[in-house]
């Protein structure tokens, strides 16, 4: 999948479900956040060629993890 398509996809979501979520792209990956508060939502970070990717949440930790602990949760991004 091209960053186009998934930086469209992001911004349709958004825009379907009422808007307030931001983005942008760092270390090949899509960092989303609530333009209220600038509080982190999610990372999807694009998993090889077809439409999946990694899904991360900001923890307590003050930095990206990973859902589960075995290797993360990888979704198409249709989910």
């Amino acid at each position: 999948m091209k960053d186009q398509e998934i930086i469209l996809r992001i911004e349709t979501f958004d825009a379907a479900n009422g808007g307030g979520v931001g983005w942008y792209e760092d270390k090949g990956a899509y960092h989303l956040y609530l333009l209220r508060t600038e509080a982190p939502i999610a990372r999807l970070k694009p998993v090889g060629t077809r439409d999946e990717v990694r899904l991360g949440y900001w923890s307590h930790r003050r930095k990206w993890e990973d859902i589960d602990d075995m290797g993360g949760c990888i979704l198409p991004l249709v989910d």
